[in-house]
């Protein structure tokens, strides 16, 4: 097998930095061990990597144009170990030029964790909003250092470990010969430099625990569930990173006459068997009769807290009436309705007179004795749309 570095890797004298990864990276996938297990083909893989380290190398490869054996001892071979990382870079790409180059210290500021907080609210302040303060208990940045994690007047030194690189080289024997990865320095954790006199205030973390008051504005039409999102209200980030979110959770607590079916309102309303057949009018109390002083209105005038109903005489027990655009406000616009539904009762004690005045009204009717008639099941849709089709 040939020795010259430029035809083993298949690219010109003059190939650039560039072009001579490329044709790295394309072998590589091509004849890595842990795609071709071949012991022929690992020969080969174990050529092309002594190969790319003496082209990727500027002083080497120019060494090698002089006229210098590209793989002897000393000028570069396997026994001089090359780096793990243009391996990973031949498969998933990334890195600096030319390969092998440290990702360089971690910085200590980080972005803060999200944070939540649950808050219970009546179904009229989730239905037309609500302003409400609250106490939030989250990670706030130090004062004392400013979020630097340092004693006043002092500041971070580099680490001796790793010289402020962040990261050490740990030197392997394989197959391939010796393998050099990059690891973070366990010493300053991979920050490339260490506190050695910490906040007292907040241990060096650059953040301290604290309980601060937040002015929430809630949406009209938020639901039970819904998640009102604060920016950069959450927890504060160490090294005093940039804060996460808040997310508040709305609960709606359950009403004593109404319930919420989406953007509709269901309420029940009970009348006497003569009303019902004769007909009344009525007035209903709306769920806007709920509203506080922290509320907020649809608008600035006083809202409507009632609405004048009629029941039509000989209405049924379990109809139901619609009142259009007396529900919930739609967080997108325009409004749901109220749905009432009657419930006709049934007295269960009568005087003396009262059962004659029945008596008198069934014999006028003529359902003194009535036979039982049965009724068929109602239908819903999709049973009378299969009965269309059965003809």
């Amino acid at each position: 097998m040939t020795q010259d570095p430029y035809e083993i890797l298949g690219v010109s004298r003059d190939a650039s930095a560039d072009e001579i990864k490329k044709a790295y990276r394309r072998l590589a996938r091509q004849l890595h061990p842990d795609v071709n297990p071949d012991p022929e083909t690992q020969e080969r893989f174990k050529d092309v990597s002594r190969a790319y380290e003496v082209l990727s190398d500027p002083g080497k490869r120019q060494a090698y144009d002089r006229g210098g054996d590209a793989f002897s001892q000393g000028f570069g071979g396997a026994g001089q170990g090359f780096s793990f990382t243009d391996i990973m870079d031949a498969f998933f790409g990334g890195g600096a030029p030319g390969g092998g180059q440290s990702r360089g210290p971690r910085s200590r500021a980080r972005r803060g964790q999200d944070a939540l907080i649950r808050l219970d609210v009546t179904l009229a302040e989730a239905a037309f909003g609500v302003t409400r303060d609250l106490k939030v208990d989250t990670a706030l940045t130090c004062e004392t250092c400013d979020g630097e994690g340092t004693a006043p007047g002092t500041k971070p030194v580099a680490c001796e470990t790793c010289h402020g690189q962040g990261e050490v080289a740990v030197v392997q024997r394989s197959f391939l010969g010796e393998i050099r990865t990059l690891r973070p320095c366990a010493a300053c954790r991979g920050f490339g430099s260490v506190i050695p006199d910490p906040c007292r205030e907040c241990s060096g973390d650059g953040r301290v625990r604290s309980r601060r008051t937040l002015t929430v504005k809630i949406p009209a039409g938020v639901d039970h569930g819904t998640r009102v999102q604060l920016t950069g209200q959450g927890e504060v980030g160490p090294g005093g990173g940039p804060a996460g979110d808040l997310y508040v959770e709305i609960h709606v607590e359950p009403h004593k006459t109404f319930t919420r079916h989406g953007n509709d309102l269901h309420t029940t309303i009970s009348l006497p068997m003569t009303a019902a057949a004769l007909g009344t009018h009525l007035t209903l109390p709306l769920l806007e009769a709920d509203l506080t002083s922290t509320a907020e209105t649809p608008d600035e005038e006083k809202p409507v807290t009632t609405y004048d109903l009629d029941v039509r005489p000989g209405t049924q027990s379990g109809s139901e009436q619609v009142i259009r655009g007396f529900g919930v406000p739609s967080l997108r616009g325009g409004r749901g309705d109220l749905v009432v539904s009657i419930k006709v009762d049934t007295p269960t004690r009568l005087d003396p007179r009262q059962e004659e005045l029945l008596r008198e009204l069934a014999a006028i009717r003529g359902e003194e004795s009535p036979d039982g008639q049965n009724e068929a099941p109602t239908r819903g849709m999709f049973g009378r749309l299969r009965d269309a089709f059965q003809g």
